[in-house]
């Protein structure tokens, strides 16, 4: 190799080896993550017991469009935006 092309390697090689380091331990998995999270609010239903992202544990009593209906106590439901459910505790539990 000419001195150049070593130099041109060396000033960029770095720059590349960082890309390459924060594609796989930042964009990558925060892909996956969004995908699962995805998958879980599409497969959620009236029944599943959930848990919000404020921690609220509940059963869906009803789901219409982006609002779902949660019941946490007999007799108390509360409405709750379908974004905010952070897991479905039915299905972790299979």
């Amino acid at each position: 190799m000419d001195p150049e092309m070593m130099g041109m390697l060396a000033s960029y090689g770095p720059i590349v080896i960082m890309v390459i380091i924060f594609y796989f331990l930042l964009y990558k998995p925060q892909k996956k993550e969004q995908k699962r999270r995805k998958e879980m609010l599409d497969n959620i239903n009236k029944g599943n017991r959930i848990m919000t992202v404020g921690g609220i544990y509940g059963e869906i009593t009803s789901i219409k469009d982006n609002i779902v209906t949660v019941k946490i106590a007999d007799k108390v439901e509360i409405e709750v935006a379908r974004s905010s459910i952070n897991a479905n505790v039915s299905q972790e539990k299979k």
